[in-house]
Formats: structure tokens, C-alpha cells, sequence
């Protein structure tokens, strides 16, 4: 015969086991006084991440059409000099390859920053799924490009500030380079939400150079350029040579973390304070920048002006 201690302990365990299976594969309600914060925080993350994107939409927009008709524009009236009245020696005549290359990274960064925009739009990308793919497809080749011409000028020429300019722009350009791989494979792969979140990774480098112009702008006007020298190797020089796109991967990594279902209302909430202060820094800096730079450039490449 069993001993009855011992078919009491295999009862027990039965029952612990059971209702440990209960409770792991139910998931955890929340309870009256946490459905308010939770539908908040939804609410909260979903009305912030729209407002981000309009602005980023609204404000890549205008700076690619600004490179178009600044950059690209130089490039094919011959006045290639005019390059250098922004940051000196990026052109040199008599060199080539290192012009072809930051011009096709030029080129190509203005059309990623207009295409890029159109792809976060979710009423293209589910109403126009064709379109939504041949646009992600030139995209990524042009993202690509724009990684390779950046750093075929750095191999051969080398930025102005430096080593430590080289290393910063240069990871950039290989960061460029995985995230356009990354995102065409998963969605080649039919992986999407891998897809998007890469896609999303890719958006946040290419509006890098964008950001590093209004980053300055906003530098110069409030310090009067404190730690900024000619030659680009002042204390802020060195650290807006990574400071223009690890910022903006850290916000695209918040964001993807906090549409994660999984992720508590504080969470969500913490994350939709960032990206709202994101949306204000990019409004102000986009009405001053169009107002004064971007905008007096696109009026007069304009064929009407």
C-alpha cells in the first residue's frame, strides 16, 4: 500500500501545479482603479507618436527639398563652390571621386528624407501596399547610397575635424548601411514587425543630418557658439559628431518598447513625455530654419520664383 503521507503529497503538489499553471497563462487584468491611468497611457502614446511624425514629416519634407535645391541643385548648375559656404571643404576642385561622392550622398539624402516621410504615412502604406513597396525599394537603395557616398569621401578625403569626425560620420554611415540591409531583409522575409521597427531605426539616421544642422542652429543662437571652432574641433564639435543620430535611435527604441502590449502604463507614459518634448524642439527649429534658411533656398529653386 501507498502511505497515506505520501498520496497527500502528491495531491498537494497536483493542486500547486494546476493553479500555478492557471496564473501564469492568464494574463494580468488591471484592476478598476488601473483602467483609467492604463487607457490614458494608451491614449497618451498614441496622440504623441502622431504628433511626432506630422512634425518629423512636415519638417524632413521641407529640409529635403531644401538639399534638392541647395546640394544637388549646385551640383548640376557647376557651382559646386557653394557647397563650402556651409561647411568648408567639401569640395575641392580637381577631385572627382571625393565630389561624386558626397554629391550622390547629397542627392540621395534629399530623396530618402521625402520618400522616408511618405512611408510612415499608414493610410499609403495599407490603402497602396504596391506603392508602399516600390517606394520602401528606392528607399533603401538610396539610403544605401547615401551611406556610400559618405563614406567613400571619408576614406579618400576625410572630414574636416578630424579623426574623431571620421570615426563619428563614419559609424553613421555603417549604421545607415545595417539598418537599410535589415529592413529590406525582413520585409523580404515577410517578418514586419521586424521590418518596421528596422524601418523605423533607418528613419531615425536619415533624418540625422537634418538634426544636426537644427542641433547647431540652436547651439550658435543660444551660446553664441560656445565649444564650436571653424575647423570643427571645439568640445561640441566632438560630441555632435555622434550626438546628431544616437539620440534619435534611443527615442525610435523607447517608441518600439512602448507599443510593446506588455509594457506598463509608466512606461508608456515616460515615453510619451520624450516624444513630446522631441515635437516641440522640432517645431520651433523647423519654423526658424524654414523662415531663414530652408525656406529662402526652395523659393528660389523654384521654377516660378
Amino acid at each position: 500500500m501507498i502511505p497515506i503521507r505520501r498520496i497527500m503529497y502528491f495531491k498537494e503538489r497536483m493542486i500547486n501545479e494546476a493553479v500555478m499553471s492557471n496564473v501564469i497563462s492568464k494574463p494580468h487584468l488591471p484592476s478598476a482603479n488601473q483602467q483609467p491611468l492604463t487607457k490614458l497611457s494608451i491614449v497618451t502614446l498614441r496622440w504623441s507618436a502622431f504628433l511626432l511624425v506630422t512634425t518629423v514629416w512636415i519638417s524632413a519634407a521641407l529640409f529635403g527639398l531644401y538639399i534638392l535645391a541647395f546640394y544637388a541643385a549646385a551640383l548640376y548648375e557647376g557651382d559646386t563652390n557653394r557647397w563650402n559656404e556651409v561647411l568648408p571643404g567639401l569640395y575641392e576642385q580637381g577631385s572627382v571621386t571625393t565630389t561624386s561622392g558626397i554629391g550622390l550622398h547629397f542627392a540621395t539624402g534629399g530623396i530618402i528624407l521625402l520618400l522616408g516621410s511618405i512611408q510612415l504615412v499608414d493610410n499609403i502604406r495599407l490603402r497602396f501596399p504596391t506603392w508602399h513597396r516600390w517606394i520602401g525599394r528606392i528607399y533603401v537603395i538610396s539610403s544605401l547610397l547615401a551611406a556610400l557616398g559618405g563614406l567613400l569621401f571619408i576614406l579618400l578625403k576625410g572630414t574636416i575635424g578630424g579623426l574623431v569626425m571620421d570615426l563619428g560620420f563614419g559609424l553613421y554611415g555603417v549604421l545607415m548601411l545595417v539598418a537599410a540591409i535589415e529592413t529590406y531583409r525582413h520585409a523580404v522575409a515577410l517578418r514586419f514587425e521586424k521590418h518596421r521597427a528596422w524601418a523605423l531605426r533607418l528613419y531615425a539616421l536619415a533624418i540625422g543630418s537634418w538634426l544636426y544642422r537644427m542641433d547647431y542652429g540652436f547651439w550658435l543662437l543660444l551660446t553664441d557658439g560656445l565649444g564650436h571652432t571653424q575647423q570643427f574641433t571645439g568640445v561640441f564639435d566632438q560630441i555632435m559628431f555622434f550626438f546628431f543620430y544616437l539620440p534619435n535611435l534611443l527615442v525610435v527604441e523607447a517608441f518600439i518598447r512602448a507599443r510593446d502590449y506588455q509594457a506598463s502604463s509608466t512606461v508608456k507614459l515616460a515615453a510619451s513625455f520624450v516624444l513630446l518634448l522631441a515635437t516641440t524642439f522640432l517645431l520651433v527649429g523647423t519654423y526658424y530654419f524654414t523662415l531663414y534658411y530652408w525656406g529662402p533656398a526652395i523659393v528660389k529653386w523654384l521654377p516660378l520664383s
